[in-house]
């Protein structure tokens, strides 16, 4: 069966016509950030990916994006396929998504415990852009841009949009866009339901870790008047989900779908998120701006196999003044963040308050960057019986850079940036029992780099290296009364990111994505243990996404993609002498896509030779992860 949907795939695209399409490469507007620029003139290490490159990878969310086109690794957390971890530059599988600073559209998706941001909310048909900022970010994004920033913006146009597809394991995904854009008035109405059959067994009755989705949200831009915008946002997400426990290596190697034989049994877990927002943009004159937007996120969180259950009250907001010049820009702004987590045992919450104020300066080829920011994180911890406890961590973050134009398509670039990361409240727990306040984590980043935007070859590449200071960790001990959250004395990374997309002619485009990484504890002592001179665990040293895209024609595209990374040490392992390493990721991809008018059919298989994949807790504690081949196919209809 699978032989045959592999060569059905191939010959839809390849019985294609022989007129093929004209493409050209172009810096493309990093809009993110209330400081515009572009890729060629960033200060920063940047990448972007448009609403045409999501398209055509025909993924089925946003982290298989990331982890099949960007320089960005995603793995599920425990098994949960809707709620992944996310790393990028070496701060670890296990951590990195705590150091990665995740907003929509302005909104913060970074939750204030161990809960990695939730992706899923966002359907990828609904993307205008995703902009990836390495290493920097932390003077208007705050607590935790040491990694970096990745910004989503959604779509604004006047296209209704239906998309429909099927595939193995009794997966079904429909999603629907409703846009209107003119002079005064621009909505976006968009809704997704996805359903999944499962693949691996949770139980002896042949049951499997089944799952479901569903999104709605709307957005809503109003020109009061000529320099007055008034926005509305909503979105709401439900998630209705199973995933099993993690497997022995033998288990693993014989048949990763199997039930495992863990003490930890399958988890079920119900989901929902409601948010509601509000903003504006008001035009103080032709040089001077003030922008205001607001979020209220209400979420729950239940587990049922272990009756708990979380309840979440988010708001959010941020205020600036933007002034622009021929040759200068500034903005001045604040931030405030107020999280609570209800649980049946206690209330725990996290406060931020920040100040922030950031400037570009444009002179002759050269772009000179600098900002500053101040934040105030306050921590309450309030059981239900007994006395509260309080904590307050003030940090501050540093941003310079220099861009330096060699001609109208080269550039060079150098930054550098003081970061921070204040815990997250689980941090502060052992199990349902307060344990102890432990020290923000602070970095200080320098990258250099090379931008090279030609006509037909996109290239870029940048090094970096980051010292951190008490680099946040779960010390895990044999004896689990030992064990702790706490920080690592001192560490360092340092790494090359390479970037190529090269237009070999009209038929065929080859993009590369290159990562090497190192991660080193420097010094750190914990119960005895020296890890001092360690790696880091959860890192792999070399990350490689290589995409071959084939235009037979205007009309149809073939594309083949290949993920390789290399071996690293179990997340757990900060010691370095586990029996069991963490195996080399390793997946091929194709999908082939006709479009023509205003519909277009598609089909994808991921996986195509059957690699096993898993993500190594420690010795025997294997979750596996994309370990089988899967496929789909599709219909999408544009008016």
């Amino acid at each position: 069966m699978q032989k045959t949907i592999k060569l059905s795939l191939v010959a839809t695209t390849l019985v294609a016509g022989l007129y093929a399409q004209d493409i050209t490469l172009a810096p493309l507007e990093v809009t993110s950030s209330a400081l515009k620029t572009d890729e060629l003139k960033s200060t920063d290490a940047v990448e972007v990916y448009t609403a045409k490159d999501i398209e055509k990878a025909h993924v089925q969310n946003v982290y298989e994006f990331l982890n099949q086109q960007t320089s960005v690794i995603t793995m599920p957390n425990s098994g949960n396929q809707f709620n992944q971890k996310i790393d990028m530059r070496g701060y670890g599988i296990a951590n990195g998504y705590e150091n990665i600073v995740v907003k929509v559209n302005g909104r913060r998706l970074n939750n204030i415990d161990l809960v990695p941001q939730l992706l899923s909310s966002i359907s990828p048909n609904n993307i205008e852009k995703i902009e990836i900022i390495k290493s920097s970010g932390i003077v208007e994004n705050g607590d935790g841009a040491n990694a970096g920033v990745i910004n989503i913006i959604t779509k604004k146009s006047n296209q209704k949009k239906i998309s429909l597809y099927g595939g193995t394991y009794n997966t079904f995904d429909g999603t629907f866009t409703i846009a209107h854009q003119d002079d005064k008035l621009a909505y976006t109405v968009a809704g997704e339901a996805q359903k999944n059959g499962g693949i691996r067994h949770i139980d002896t009755n042949g049951n499997k870790d089944a799952s479901k989705f569903s999104n709605f949200s709307f957005d809503l831009a109003y020109q009061a008047l000529q320099n007055l915008e008034l926005r509305a946002n909503g979105l709401t997400s439900n998630i209705d989900t199973w995933y099993a426990s993690s497997l022995t290596q033998a288990q693993y190697k014989q048949d990763p779908t199997q039930k495992s034989n863990s003490y930890f049994p399958a988890v079920h877990q119900l989901f929902s998120s409601k948010v509601i927002g509000a903003g504006a943009t008001y035009d103080i004159n032709d040089e001077l701006s003030f922008l205001i937007d607001y979020n209220h996120e209400y979420k729950t969180s239940n587990f049922l196999t272990y009756n708990w259950e979380a309840k979440y009250v988010y708001n959010s907001g941020n205020a600036h003044f933007l002034y622009e010049s021929n040759n200068f820009e500034v903005v001045f702004g604040t931030d405030i963040f107020d999280g609570d987590r209800h649980t049946s045992t206690n209330i725990t919450t996290k406060k931020n308050i920040a100040g922030y104020a950031s400037a570009k300066y444009y002179l002759g080829k050269s772009t000179f960057k600098a900002g500053y920011r101040y934040e105030k994180v306050d921590y309450t911890y309030a059981p239900t019986t007994g006395s509260s406890l309080s904590q307050s961590d003030n940090l501050h973050g540093i941003e310079l850079g220099y861009n330096y134009l060699l001609n109208k398509q080269q550039s060079l670039f150098a930054s550098y940036a003081k970061g921070y990361q204040a815990p997250n409240i689980d941090r502060f727990f052992k199990g349902n029992t307060f344990n102890q306040f432990i020290e923000p984590m602070k970095t200080d980043s320098f990258t250099i780099g090379y931008n090279d935007i030609e006509k037909n070859n996109k290239f870029k590449v940048s090094t970096y290296y980051v010292h951190l200071k008490d680099e946040i960790y779960y010390y895990a001990n044999a004896n689990y009364l030992l064990s702790k959250n706490t920080n690592i004395d001192k560490s360092y990374k340092y790494g090359v990111d390479v970037y190529d997309k090269y237009i070999l002619n009209n038929n065929f485009n080859l993009t590369l994505n290159y990562n090497y990484v190192q991660a080193i504890i420097d010094k750190e002592v914990e119960n005895g243990e020296d890890y001092s001179g360690n790696k880091l665990p959860g890192v792999s040293n070399h990350n490689i996404k290589a995409i071959l895209s084939y235009l037979p024609n205007k009309y149809a595209t073939l594309t083949l993609t290949q993920i390789w990374r290399s071996k690293a040490y179990a997340a757990n392992d900060f010691n370095n002498n586990f029996t069991q390493k963490q195996d080399a990721y390793n997946s091929t991809d194709i999908s082939a896509t006709y479009a023509k008018d205003n519909w277009e059919v598609f089909a994808k298989i991921n996986n195509l030779f059957n690699q096993k994949n898993g993500l190594w807790i420690k010795d025997n504690d294997i979750y596996p992860v994309n370990f089988t081949t899967t496929a789909l196919v599709g219909l999408k209809l544009k008016y």
